[in-house]
């Protein structure tokens, strides 16, 4: 089993800056990838970004350039610093990590919120 806790959300005026924390405990080993995946009421979730075991990172063009995800594994954390932040990044930020062996199987955080003000 793993568990993953996100914090750092909150509410910040639009142009303002966040950093979410997302902390791995449990049978860490398990895990190779790790992201961010995004839902606002009434929208699929969205997937803000991606990192892989060796560093790799990846994102849509709505946050690109602006939201930056990197781990420590040292630290079993998983990080996105946001920056200059919009109405319409407003939304329930979730943590997720890909099981290294069984493709599918995905483990999810609990979620933290994020508001962004104009």
């Amino acid at each position: 089993q793993v568990q993953l806790v996100e914090s750092g959300g909150g509410l910040v005026q639009a142009g303002g800056s966040l950093r979410l924390s997302c902390v791995a405990s449990g049978r860490i080993f398990r895990i190779n990838a790790m992201g961010w995946y995004r839902q606002a009421p009434g929208n699929q979730r969205e997937k803000v970004a991606g990192i892989s075991s060796g560093g790799s990172t990846n994102y849509p063009d709505s946050v690109k350039g602006r939201f930056t995800i990197s781990r420590d594994n040292t630290k079993n954390t998983l990080y996105l610093q946001m920056n200059s932040l919009k109405p319409e990044d407003t939304a329930v930020y979730y943590c997720y990590a890909n099981d290294r062996d069984i493709p599918g199987k995905d483990y999810w955080g609990q979620g933290t919120q994020v508001t962004v003000s104009s």
